[in-house]
């Protein structure tokens, strides 16, 4: 899943070299961390955040095979 949401907001931002993504598990939920600069957070949030829920229904199709919930949080 990290991979996954590196390589779509690496596409997003202008400044790709600042994309960090992290993975932790609490109460058996894979939460994946993406951390942006402050100037590229509206690119990877999008207009009413409609590019946030559509990075988040990916990464859950994606999730499928993990039999695991998967969490996208972006900082």
């Amino acid at each position: 899943m990290k991979e996954l949401v590196e390589t779509i907001a690496k596409a997003l931002v202008d400044s790709p070299s600042d994309v960090v993504v992290t993975e932790k598990e609490e109460n058996g939920i894979l939460i994946v961390q993406l951390h942006v600069a402050e100037n590229d957070m509206g690119k990877v949030i999008g207009k009413k955040g409609r590019i946030a829920k559509a990075i988040r229904a990916v990464v859950r199709a994606a999730s499928t095979n993990l039999d695991k919930k998967v969490k996208v949080e972006i900082l």
